[in-house]
């Protein structure tokens, strides 16, 4: 494995952690409860090369624990704290999901808060002024832990795939999934909410062939995440604007942004990034909420139903 260096990102660091559709998914199901090796195997449509592969990686990364009991034989992944950290991204994935897509499995799905015993939908507010959190309104600026990354290069490279092509019986999030799944794909996304919109632009910043970057920016054409526009005639050169869609994945981003500032970070200077809230003038806290009593969601004290069912 060779390296690549880049500019320190919280957002770079978490998805060479866990930026790999396979392992998206994995953590999905064990959400779900579904966590042995046979029962992943036939839920996700996996190999099992490829799902032996991805269990190793999240153990070492320290996102599942491989546990044993005395009276079943067949081993069974937890998800770890770390991941359990996950869930905001999960909930917003959800969230943009609803937004975008018309998804039966999904919507058979009903989220109830245990605290105030609604039925509710994620949503994402600041916890200094409880306002909207919007690409519109959010700034940023070099954190403490500004520097460089030395990160590990991945010799095979992932190609971009169909979002029906993503196999999971649940796959709540599949069309996201399709999006971030990769990771040259979902690092274009990022720098575009940061602003980015030209093609020398993202590959100033990505350790990327140029041909693997083309291929990922008509492929976010095509899924209506970005617009491409002319901005010179002789020769044509496009610039890549973010569209709705492309905009509202802000959310989830963000929520991957902490997760990896508290659990990606190799050292303890402090995050690469703050993300500052416009409409108050301070740095932004952005807990996932519920829509009805407006309090913190914690993964504990959510129920999960499909078709009234508990999972």
């Amino acid at each position: 494995m060779s390296e690549l260096i880049t500019k320190a990102s919280s957002i770079n660091r978490a998805l060479d952690q866990i930026g790999d559709k396979w392992c998206l998914l994995i953590i999905q199901e064990v959400f779900w409860g579904i966590n042995t090796f046979n029962e992943m195997m036939k839920a996700m449509g996996v190999s099992r090369g490829v799902l032996s592969n991805r269990l190793k990686w999240l153990q070492g990364v320290d996102c599942l624990r491989r546990e044993t009991s005395r009276g079943n034989k067949r081993p069974v992944y937890q998800l770890t704290c770390k991941a359990i950290g996950l869930y905001d991204c999960a909930l917003m994935a959800i969230r943009w999901e609803r937004n975008w897509f018309q998804n039966t499995e999904l919507d058979r799905v009903e989220l109830t808060h245990m605290l105030c015993g609604e039925t509710f939908q994620p949503i994402i507010e600041c916890a200094n002024c409880d306002g909207e959190v919007a690409f519109s309104n959010v700034a940023y600026k070099p954190g403490p832990g500004a520097a460089i990354d030395i990160r590990g290069k991945k010799v095979r490279r992932r190609s971009s795939i169909a979002a029906a092509s993503v196999p999971s019986q649940h796959a709540l999030y599949k069309n996201l999934i399709n999006l971030v799944g990769d990771r040259w794909t979902a690092n274009v996304i990022a720098l575009a909410l940061h602003g980015l919109t030209r093609f020398e632009e993202f590959h100033s910043e990505l350790p990327v062939a140029t041909n693997i970057l083309s291929d990922r920016l008509r492929f976010l054409v095509r899924e209506g995440v970005f617009e491409q526009l002319a901005y010179q005639q002789k020769p044509v050169r496009y610039s890549y604007q973010l569209t709705p869609k492309g905009k509202d994945l802000l959310p989830w981003f963000l929520a991957l942004l902490h997760w990896g500032d508290l659990w990606c970070a190799p050292n303890a200077l402090g995050p690469p990034m703050i993300v500052m809230h416009d409409d108050c003038g301070q740095e932004l806290k952005a807990p996932v909420r519920c829509s009805q009593c407006r309090q913190e969601l914690k993964a504990h004290e959510v129920n999960f139903a499909l078709d009234g069912a508990v999972a």
